[in-house]
C-alpha cells in the first residue's frame, strides 16, 4: 500500500485523480490544501485533509513524513517560488519521488501558428514564463521527477490521449482533464515509468492553429 501526498488536492484535474486512485488502487492519499471547505466528496478511509501552505516549508516537511510520493497540481502562480520549498521539504524527509503538473510550451517547444497562439494566450499573464522556470528548477533538482505538460484542458468525460517525450514537437491542441488524470494514476501505479523527463499529453487527431473550443 503506498502512501501518496497530493499538493492542491483541490483542483479538477486532482480530484479526479484522486477518485481513480481511490477505485483502482489501495493507496493511501493525504490531501494538502489552504482552502478545505473545497473539498466536497473525502473518501473517509482512504483520504486524509491536511491544511497547509507550500509555501510555508515548516508544514510542508510535516505534512510529508511518511508519504511515498509527491503529486503536485499546484498553480497557476508563483509556482516557481514553490519549487525551492517542495524540494527542501522533500530532500529533509527523504522523498524522491515527484510528479508536476506543468503547461504545454514550458521547453518552446509547440510548433507552428498554434505555438504562436498558445504564447499569445499564455505569456501576457506571466503564467507560461512561470511555468518555464519551475520545470527548469525540477529538472536541475535530484528529484526523480515527471513533468506533465497537458495541451489545453477540456472537461470532456473521456479517457483519450497520446504522450509525446521531453524533446519532441507537441501534437494536437487539446487534451481532457480525465485524460491527464488517468496518466497521473499510471504514474503512481508505476512509481518507475517516465523518470527524470517530461511527457507532454494530447488528444489524437486534435491538431489545427487553436483549440476547437476557441
Amino acid at each position: 500500500m503506498s502512501k501518496v501526498i497530493i499538493l492542491g488536492a483541490a483542483g479538477h484535474i486532482a480530484r479526479l485523480a484522486a477518485k481513480q486512485l481511490i477505485k483502482e488502487t489501495d493507496a493511501q492519499l493525504t490531501l494538502f490544501v489552504r482552502h478545505p471547505k473545497k473539498l466536497t466528496d473525502v473518501n473517509q478511509d482512504r483520504e486524509t485533509i491536511v491544511v497547509g501552505d507550500v509555501n510555508n516549508e515548516t508544514e510542508l516537511t510535516a505534512a510529508l513524513k511518511g508519504q511515498d510520493l509527491v503529486y503536485a497540481n499546484l498553480g497557476p502562480d508563483d509556482t516557481d517560488k514553490m519549487i525551492p520549498h517542495i524540494v527542501n521539504a522533500m530532500h529533509k524527509v527523504g522523498l524522491k519521488r515527484l510528479i508536476w503538473i506543468s503547461t504545454l510550451g514550458v521547453f518552446d517547444e509547440v510548433p507552428g501558428k498554434f505555438g504562436d497562439w498558445n504564447k499569445q494566450m499564455l505569456n501576457p499573464s506571466g503564467y507560461l514564463p512561470t511555468q518555464s522556470k519551475a520545470a527548469s528548477e525540477i529538472e536541475a533538482s535530484d528529484l526523480d521527477y515527471t513533468i506533465i505538460r497537458p495541451n489545453w484542458l477540456t472537461n470532456n468525460d473521456e479517457v483519450d490521449y497520446e504522450t509525446t517525450g521531453r524533446h519532441d514537437e507537441m501534437k494536437g491542441t487539446e487534451v481532457s482533464r480525465k485524460s491527464v488524470a488517468d496518466y497521473v494514476v499510471k504514474l503512481i501505479q508505476d512509481p518507475k515509468k517516465d523518470v527524470r523527463t517530461s511527457t507532454g499529453l494530447n488528444k489524437p487527431n486534435t491538431d489545427g492553429d487553436k483549440p476547437s473550443f476557441y
